[in-house]
């Protein structure tokens, strides 16, 4: 048989069917090769030495005896912590799913049969199994592999997602459109036990069960999401885990209760109650199985044979099922075994050995710290200050405050809209409430911020974190789309600081504000290390800064793309362009006082923002410029076009966009040419 270094193997025939396995290895650590479908693999002796980079499908399971999974197991292992040391990524979801991803797609079979990956962190696995090991050296590079299950990238990605609490409604759509169509095939959403406290997953729960649809909920339970979960369902899983196994156990008495003769209907009553009270003897509270579910374990999400066990019983059985799977999050990777905050969950480059992580150093601090420390200040003399979170603790920097004043910090779990409005039901009675909460995740409270907090006009605080591009993450994350919707809700006050000195100063606004709903737009990253001001201050609403003087031309911007305009200022100086600089702080209301004074003096005018043009800021200076009889003409715009922006480092995301030094200079120029035409 040839050795795989002397075959191509994209060019193995497809229709080659194996024969058999060759499950004894050589003398020695000689290589064994095993012919597969689409594949010829090679064992060597001893753990972690698989070439995963042979794997084109996930076909070849089906033949592998439980030591080959346990050797394919180690080796994928071991391949993630050497990749993600180098490129970065989500290391310890995925290495808590291995034998769980191998024994699914040994059951499976893919892409006939439909894999949903809840938030799709723990997805790196899938990706190896389908053929795109040698991609990860991109993973999470700009035009590389992406960090989520992506659609484009294979037939075996039947859905994307970088959110929470999605897939069991996606499950739920698709298994309807199966049967609608007649049609023949298995859906298995992944689901991890934090995601199944949003409040879209337990009404999808709700449907599931009331139609008894034929789907398999694989609930991945390892006690955390980010960081540790939360909440009373927390609680019934926790109690769920401890019991043993049930339906086995509940199977073992129908046979034995079959085994009684029938004497008399008193005793089949009894029998039968028996029965139907098996499983609250066997777990407290058997909250699926009253929904409509029939549910299998807990199973060992580590223990392969168990796995394959127990996917097979449940195939077996009809009607919506869950098999409760116990993983630990960082499996084999003793660093992320231990942690048990969000350290690795995503992760940059590190020291393998040790799990040390590879920074720069003398960073200033990240703005999510910079934000919660100035709130935790506010705190400490104002009784009022609440805190809620959705399940980002760690993520939004909130530590210090749950350490120093754990009665007024609110962490509700994965549940952005019940985040948002109990946001609300609190500044009814006078609390202060900060609700800090990402950008993309803010998005799903939609309805509850315009709703329940503008319509009632309530003073709530929101901490708008990673506002703006967020980098490797991409399209489901990016930051981009806050102030176009949030513009249009009245009542509504946003801002967005220049640094770490003025964000302190929005904090102490915000938290004195007592007209209404106020939004604090905050990036991903580190502050600027800029000196911070003793005393904090209240900063007139809607008032902006001018930053540097200018005739020729005006920039209007904010947060972030301050720096940019004023590198793009220095480069056009050098060819006697003179160009204002303004920090349009408020991003609503804006500096209207500024503003006329501006369009008064007829210079052309350029916003840039880092975020979306539709509905955006610029949209929001040329709306002014209309209603009060300005030449909207003399406004040029930049910012995110309208498509969805894919992973990438940030200045690639900018650059893409043409939000660079070049690029603005040459709209300024362009502008000042039209403005010229113009008048004459």
């Amino acid at each position: 048989m040839q050795k795989l270094s002397e075959i191509e193997v994209g060019k193995i025939d497809t229709g080659y069917r194996p024969t058999g396995m060759i499950s004894s290895f050589g003398e020695g650590n000689a290589p064994i090769y095993i012919m597969l479908s689409r594949l010829i693999w090679p064992v060597t002796k001893g753990e972690g030495n698989m070439d995963l980079t042979a794997i084109k499908n996930p076909a070849f399971l089906k033949e592998m005896s439980n030591e080959e999974l346990k050797d394919l197991a180690a080796s994928i292992r071991k391949f993630l912590i050497e990749k993600l040391s180098t490129t970065g990524g989500h290391l310890g979801a995925n290495l808590g799913v291995v034998e769980l991803t191998l024994a699914l797609h040994k059951a499976y079979n893919s892409p006939q049969d439909k894999f949903i990956w809840d938030v799709g962190h723990q997805a790196y696995i899938h990706k190896i199994l389908t053929g795109r090991t040698a991609d990860f050296d991109t993973l999470r590079q700009y035009k590389g592999m992406c960090g989520f299950p992506k659609r484009i990238e294979s037939e075996h990605d039947v859905w994307e997602t970088g959110h929470s609490s999605t897939s069991l409604s996606a499950a739920m759509g698709m298994a309807v459109a199966r049967d609608m169509m007649n049609e023949k095939y298995d859906v298995v959403p992944v689901i991890g036990d934090g995601a199944l406290t949003g409040g879209m997953a337990l009404e999808a729960l709700n449907n599931i069960g009331d139609e008894k649809k034929n789907i398999t909920v694989i609930l991945n339970d390892n006690e955390m999401s980010i960081a540790n979960n939360v909440g009373a369902l927390h609680h019934v899983l926790g109690r769920m885990r401890s019991a043993g196994k049930y339906n086995r156990a509940k199977d073992e008495m129908e046979a034995l209760l079959k085994r009684i003769p029938a004497v008399g209907g008193k005793l089949a009553t009894a029998a039968e109650r028996m029965k139907d009270s098996m499983k609250y003897f066997m777990v407290p509270g058997m909250f699926f199985e009253e929904l409509g579910f029939t549910y299998f374990g807990p199973v060992d999400g580590h223990d392969l044979r168990d796995l394959e066990e127990t996917i097979n019983y449940a195939k077996k059985t009809n009607g919506p099922k869950i098999i409760h799977v116990v993983t630990q999050k960082g499996k084999g990777y003793q660093p992320a075994e231990l942690d048990k905050t969000d350290n690795w969950h995503g992760v940059g480059p590190y020291k393998i050995e040790s799990g040390e992580k590879i920074t720069s150093g003398g960073a200033a601090p990240a703005w999510s710290k910079i934000i919660s420390d100035a709130v935790l200040e506010k705190a400490r003399t104002d009784k009022r200050i609440a805190v809620i979170t959705p399940a980002m603790i760690l993520g939004s920097k909130l530590d210090n405050f749950k350490r120093e004043i754990p009665d007024r910090l609110f962490d509700v779990g994965i549940a952005e809209q019940h985040a948002t409005t109990m946001a609300a039901g609190m500044a009814t009675q006078g609390v202060k409430p900060f609700l800090a909460i990402y950008s993309t995740f803010l998005q799903r409270a939609y309805d509850q911020l315009l709703h329940d907090i503008a319509r009632q006009n309530l003073n709530v605080f929101v901490g708008i974190d990673r506002a703006g591009f967020v980098g490797a993450d991409g399209e489901t994350h990016q930051g981009v789309f806050d102030i176009s919707f949030l513009r249009a809700m009245p009542n509504f006050t946003i801002m967005m600081p220049k640094d770490e000195n003025e964000a302190q100063h929005m904090v102490h606004t915000a938290l004195s504000y007592e007209d209404g709903p106020i939004a604090l737009r905050y990036p991903r990253g580190n502050g600027l290390g800029v000196k911070m001001d003793e005393e904090t201050h209240n900063l007139p609403i809607g008032s902006w800064e001018v930053l540097q003087e200018g005739t020729d031309a005006v920039i209007l911007t904010f947060g972030t793309t301050i720096p940019l305009a004023q590198e793009a200022r220095a480069s056009l100086a050098e060819d006697n362009i003179s160009v204002r600089v303004v920090n349009a702080r408020f991003i609503k209301p804006m500096d209207e006082a500024m503003l006329h004074e501006i369009f008064a003096s007829g210079l052309p005018v350029l916003t840039i923002e880092e975020a979306v043009l539709k509905g955006g800021f610029g949209s929001g200076v040329m709306e002014f410029a209309e209603e009060n009889g300005y030449n909207a003409a003399s406004v040029r715009r930049m910012g995110v076009p309208d498509y969805f922006v894919e992973h990438g480092s940030v200045p690639e995301q900018m650059a893409e966009i043409g939000l660079t030094k070049e690029g603005v200079s040459d709209k300024v120029r362009q502008m000042i040419r039209f403005n010229e035409q113009q008048r004459a």
